[in-house]
């Protein structure tokens, strides 16, 4: 049997467009294969999130089934597979996160997801009922067992297993005599996915010997970056076709066939980060209907990246960079930041700050005893360049890339208002030490980053010789201690057990714990790591816990 995987890149709620694309895609992919599966949700997009709470908009993508079945009407004997949410029959109200089947302008069968998450990024159990049964299908003399995510354990936690007890979706199918698999998903990126993915696909083919496709989701939906890596495996066995990371891809398989073995290579760690920043980044400003982006240059690290990465997904001709010096800012960083803007070949501003920071602190002086020697006059240095570079934004269109990092947005080392303002926290899910490693990787062929930006401490650059280590602890311990008490949900003597110093384990959780209310009004981040700051994380900021 040939299967034509069409791993697309939807836009959330752009109902006509995405149908337009299924129909356009299907007919160009039908022509040598017996079946053309989309991935789930691609009717709508992924996440809709309460998209699927206004019944107007729920009436459009039931239109546009319907237009999409009518058009296999015109792509002969072939099936066509895509994912939408549709109404059960007996269950009034009720909506199903399906996969669709049709063929010959009819539907052969709605698979509704048995196993619906409800853990942080996707909560479909707010909106979707679980299918209480699976059912196969024949097509082109092959019986198809079809199934959406988690269903075949793609993603699935145990806060997936809600109400559907022990049941196995994937076995359920194959008791009814399924002879191929096909599963059709938005599995959301994060760091080393692809190798899991790989090896529990392949595990379900050692378990069942049966051919298995796996068509996922590629793009950026706000923080949720979807990495594509559909894949297929053959009925001896073979990873018969992997697609690409991070970019829109079509192949047709033989699945029936003793096809040629595609070798399976993971992802490299740096590599994909830096891929599915870019992809984020561009997603994200194409999709809210932008062109351009600012940044804030400040000769330091964060920002270099951040820039290098808009360039990378914006051209040079749609990046802005801003520096904004103070009496504080040394010499170098500004030419650091020129130097940058120069090998990068995007437009360069300078606009000095000395004298609104000294109108700010003068108008201040009568109400804030000592504000020049306080904390709050450099949080209004941060300000005035947050306003600048909102301003440019607000009259000339550039999106504002924020450019802080998940250690700094951690325990509050960042100015709400200030350098937290934007439209896009690029960096918000990538630790300091990351960010270095990224800055490496960018300059792997030649130097784009001054290494003078590599070299010199970390510093904002906001008082008379600060550097971040005079306030933080170094970045490999902070990180360090990060990992573990965010990202592994260790107790703080836990972390302290790991060799940390109990001292700075107690300050850094402290920090994080009384910081909520920052990021609660951050921009939105994008998202590369299982336990990010921003969305899906669910704290409470009025608390008092130890």
């Amino acid at each position: 049997m040939k299967i034509a995987i069409a791993q697309l890149n939807p836009i959330v709620g752009d109902i006509e467009g995405n149908c337009t694309r299924i129909i356009n895609a299907a007919a160009d992919l039908a022509k040598s294969a017996d079946l053309v599966v989309f991935p789930e949700l691609s009717v709508l997009g992924c996440p809709p999130w309460d998209l699927l709470e206004r019944d107007w908009m729920i009436s459009e993508v039931f239109s546009a089934v319907e237009s999409i079945v009518r058009a296999t009407e015109s792509i002969g004997e072939c099936g066509l597979l895509f994912g939408a949410p549709v109404r059960g029959e007996n269950a009034s109200g009720c909506l199903f996160n399906a996969a669709v089947l049709a063929a010959k302008g009819e539907v052969l069968l709605v698979q509704g997801k048995s196993i619906v998450p409800t853990y942080d990024l996707f909560h479909q159990a707010k909106y979707f009922r679980p299918a209480a049964s699976v059912s196969t299908v024949s097509l082109k003399g092959k019986i198809i067992g079809i199934s959406v995510r988690e269903d075949a354990g793609i993603d699935r936690s145990s806060d997936c297993l809600q109400d559907v007890g022990s049941r196995d979706p994937v076995a359920e199918l194959v008791a009814k005599g399924a002879q191929v698999l096909v599963n059709i998903a938005a599995s959301p990126y994060q760091i080393g996915v692809d190798q899991v993915r790989h090896d529990h696909l392949k595990s379900l083919f050692l378990k069942y010997r049966l051919p298995i496709v796996f068509v996922n989701q590629v793009g950026g939906n706000d923080e949720i970056l979807f990495d594509g890596r559909s894949m297929a495996f053959s009925s001896n066995g073979d990873l018969a076709a992997v697609g690409p990371a991070f970019e829109e891809w079509t192949s047709t398989v033989d699945v029936s066939a003793n096809s040629v073995c595609v070798p399976f290579q993971p992802l490299d760690r740096i590599q994909s980060v830096h891929d599915a920043l870019v992809m984020g980044v561009r997603d994200y400003v194409h999709k809210c209907g932008f062109t351009k982006a600012v940044v804030g240059l400040s000769g330091g690290i964060d920002s270099a990246v951040v820039c290098c990465l808009a360039v990378e997904a914006l051209g040079p001709a749609n990046v802005l960079g801003v520096t904004m010096p103070s009496q504080y800012s040394s010499k170098g960083s500004v030419e650091d930041s020129r130097l940058l803007a120069s090998r990068l070949g995007i437009e360069f501003k300078v606009v000095p700050i000395h004298s609104i920071y000294s109108a700010y602190i003068e108008a201040l002086s009568s109400v804030i005893e000592g504000v020049q020697e306080s904390v709050a006059a450099e949080n209004i240095q941060a300000r005035i360049r947050g306003n600048i570079l909102m301003a440019i934004s607000n009259r000339y269109g550039y999106l504002v890339l924020s450019t802080g990092n998940k250690s700094e947005l951690a325990v509050g080392y960042c100015t709400l208002y200030g350098d937290m303002s934007g439209a896009l926290a690029v960096l918000a899910d990538i630790p300091k030490t990351l960010v270095y490693e990224l800055a490496r990787y960018i300059n792997r062929e030649r130097e784009v980053i001054p290494a003078t930006t590599l070299e010199k401490p970390p510093s904002a650059e906001l008082r008379p010789g600060q550097v971040d280590q005079d306030t933080l602890p170094p970045y490999p311990v902070l990180d360090g201690i990060l990992i573990s008490y965010i990202e592994q949900g260790l107790s703080p003597s836990q972390v302290a057990e790991r060799g940390y110093d109990s001292e700075t384990v107690s300050w850094v959780v402290q920090a994080v714990e009384k910081n909520e209310y920052k990021r609660r009004q951050a921009a939105p981040g994008l998202r590369v790591t299982s336990s990010p700051l921003g969305i899906g994380r669910r704290v409470p900021i009025a608390a008092r816990h130890r």
